[in-house]
């Protein structure tokens, strides 16, 4: 059974740091790109960043020096530092694994949440007070 489990979420004041986790089971994880996603209305999800499996990496630009993509093969576990959060980061968070398709791998933006990836977990909530 393919399981993709978050932790790490919670409330912090503007300012303040939190690191999202999420441990894979169920599939090759070395042979998956790993990614993290905002849910917002009407069920889409908007990429915030992801790890391929060479260990390159995307941010999306609201993020760009702020949050750190990471992946620990041997654990199995994708990590998001999220440091000098903002109350517009305020979001559930869904981590999601795709199984890589190689160099010319698409960027998958924006999707209908728990679709569009191969797996999915179930979402953290960030909730950041100003």
């Amino acid at each position: 059974e393919v399981q993709l489990v978050e932790s790490g979420g919670g409330s912090v004041q503007a300012g303040g740091s939190l690191r999202l986790s999420c441990t894979a089971s169920g599939f090759a994880f070395d042979d998956a790109d790993m990614a993290w996603y905002r849910q917002g209305a009407e069920n889409q999800c908007t990429l915030v960043s992801r790890i391929r499996i060479d260990g390159s990496t995307y941010y999306a630009d609201s993020v760009k020096g702020r949050f750190t993509i990471s992946r620990d093969n041997a654990k199995n576990t994708a990590y998001l530092q999220m440091n000098n959060l903002n109350p517009e980061d305020t979001a559930v968070y869904l981590c999601a694994a795709e199984i890589s398709e190689g160099d010319n791998a698409p960027l998958r933006i924006r999707v209908p949440c728990y679709y569009g990836m191969d797996y999915w977990a179930k979402g953290t909530l960030v909730t950041v007070s100003s």
